[in-house]
Formats: C-alpha cells, sequence, structure tokens
C-alpha cells in the first residue's frame, strides 16, 4: 500500500511538471484599467473591450488573449490596438527671487516685479508661475552714518551785565541739542547789555545703502514625454450551443473519477500480499533449519575428539 501511494505521488509530481504552462514574459500578467461591454454592428453582437496601460519597457506578450465565457456567451479575440499617448507630469512649483531696489517702498516695489514668471526647471518641468503678494519682503543691504554740524544763533537783550551766567548754556533747534559756542556783547551805555550767542552741535544720520527685494512665484509646471502605451483589446463573443455548460459549472466530477477515486483508496494486491507473507514465513523457517543443522553438525565433533 506505502508502495503504491509513493508511485501515485511521483506520478501527480511529473505531471503537474508536463502540464505547467510557460512563465509569462517580464512584466505579466497584466490586469485592465478599464472594462466596457458594448453591443456593435446592426446584430447587435456583444462586444468587450479591456484597456491596459503599459511603460515603454512592458513586454505586451503579459496581455491575455485567450478566449472566455461569461453569461452564456463565448468571447474570443479580434484585435489588439496599441496606442502611445503623451505622459503629462504635473507637479506644484514654487520660485524664489531676489532682486536690487533703491527704496524700500513697498507699493514702488511691487511695480518693479513682473506679475508672471516663465521657469524651466532643472529636470526638464516648465510652467507660468504667478507672483504670491504676500511673499514679497525688503530688506536693507547695510547701513551707513552720516554726520553734518549745526548751528543757532540766539539774542538775549536787556540783560544787567555782561556775564556769561546771564547767557543760557544750551537751545534746542529743531529737536537738537546745541551747546554754547561764543558770546558777543552789545550796548551798556543805559546800563543793559545784549549778548549774542551762538550754539553749535552735531546730528548724525543712519541710512540704508541699498535693498533688497525677496518674492516667491508660484504655480504649476509640467513636463511631457511618451512613456505610456495603451492597449485595447477587443473580444467579440457567439452564443454557446445548446447543452453545453459555461466553466463556471461545467467539469462535474464524473463516475471514471470516482471510480478510480476508490480505487486508490482499496488495497492493490492482496493476493501480492499474502504471497509476501508466506515468502517471509518460509525464509524464518528455512533460517532455524540451519541453525539446527549446524548445532547438531559441532556436538558430532565434540564427541569424535573425547574418544
Amino acid at each position: 500500500m506505502k508502495k503504491r501511494i509513493l508511485m501515485l505521488l511521483c506520478a501527480a509530481v511529473l505531471a503537474i511538471s508536463i502540464a505547467a504552462p510557460p512563465a509569462l514574459a517580464a512584466g505579466g500578467p497584466f490586469y485592465p484599467v478599464s472594462v466596457e461591454e458594448y453591443t456593435y454592428g446592426s446584430f447587435d453582437e456583444l462586444r468587450i473591450n479591456k484597456v491596459y496601460q503599459l511603460s515603454l519597457s512592458d513586454d505586451p506578450s503579459g496581455i491575455p488573449t485567450e478566449d472566455f465565457e461569461r453569461n452564456g456567451r463565448r468571447y474570443f479575440l479580434l484585435d489588439m490596438i496599441r496606442e502611445d499617448e503623451v505622459g503629462v507630469d504635473t507637479q506644484d512649483y514654487t520660485d524664489t527671487i531676489t532682486q536690487d531696489s533703491d527704496t524700500n517702498d513697498l507699493s514702488a516695489v511691487l511695480k518693479q516685479l513682473d506679475p508672471h514668471r516663465e521657469v524651466t526647471t532643472e529636470d526638464g518641468y516648465t510652467g507660468l508661475l504667478a507672483l504670491d503678494y504676500t511673499s514679497v519682503t525688503v530688506e536693507a543691504k547695510g547701513y551707513k552714518t552720516s554726520t553734518k554740524s549745526l548751528s543757532a544763533t540766539c539774542t538775549y537783550p536787556n540783560l544787567s551785565d555782561a556775564d556769561l551766567s546771564l547767557v543760557p548754556k544750551t537751545t534746542t533747534d529743531n529737536g537738537k541739542t546745541l551747546t554754547l559756542g561764543a558770546v558777543e556783547w552789545s550796548g551798556g551805555e543805559n546800563g543793559y547789555y545784549t549778548a549774542t550767542a551762538t550754539y553749535t552741535g552735531t546730528s548724525s544720520t543712519r541710512y540704508a545703502t541699498g535693498y533688497t527685494v525677496t518674492a516667491s512665484y508660484t504655480g504649476q509646471v509640467a513636463k511631457t514625454g511618451c512613456e505610456v502605451v495603451t492597449y485595447t483589446a477587443i473580444f467579440g463573443s457567439e452564443v454557446l450551443p445548446k447543452g453545453e455548460k459555461t466553466e463556471e459549472s461545467s467539469n462535474p466530477p464524473d463516475q471514471a473519477d470516482q471510480t478510480g477515486q476508490e480505487d486508490l483508496d482499496a488495497d492493490p494486491a492482496p493476493a501480492e500480499t499474502g504471497g509476501m507473507n508466506w515468502l517471509s514465513l518460509l525464509g524464518c523457517a528455512g533460517g532455524v533449519a540451519a541453525l539446527a543443522a549446524a548445532a547438531l553438525w559441532t556436538i558430532q565433533k565434540m564427541k569424535e575428539r573425547r574418544t
């Protein structure tokens, strides 16, 4: 029984290896991106279109073209259409620029910027971008300080004496504080003096040496290239003959297969097994007889030596 089972397993492995189909080409199998069922012609023939999208490196032999059955009809390949499509890859893109400006007035700066900008990226994407007004910033390149001298003259009449203590030591001119420099006296005939005081000082102004404008342009860029190949498999159909079942309900187990299965479960050769048992018994009996003969021969030899 064990020998028979082993032989059956070996036969099954051999059958599988013979019946196995050859490996599909690299890239297969492929699955359709869309399936369209429609009627065609004056006889309203039912047809099915299956659309596949492959890259240029894919092997189209992996597209299924075998007949198939559906809803009582057999579908068969009529034609295969290939169409090279120009694929367009679009992505968001931001281009940031910087430029010099003589002013930091934002309204004047915006007039200096173009509302749109054409760009081409390093990897071949092109597009027209629009200015993002909220991204515009203006910064000073650097600063310098300028200093200038200030002076002012003040007159103080009706002073009781030509005494410097009667003249203020500082004065304010345009928000700047100036200090007393020189004083000229006049009058005195009537007992009163007039002081003409000169005040001096400096004013420093910090100013920008220039401005840098930063602005961003945003939008979408696109790159075109023939990287997609579309295959359309067109299947026609015919009604299955009456009595012929579709794949879904065909191939029921028949009596021959069931009988074969029952044969596998049965003992293949009971007579042969019984013969093997008799041979085993005969072998054991022969071995016992040989041992008995050897023992008798040994005892006889020992008797001869004693005599």
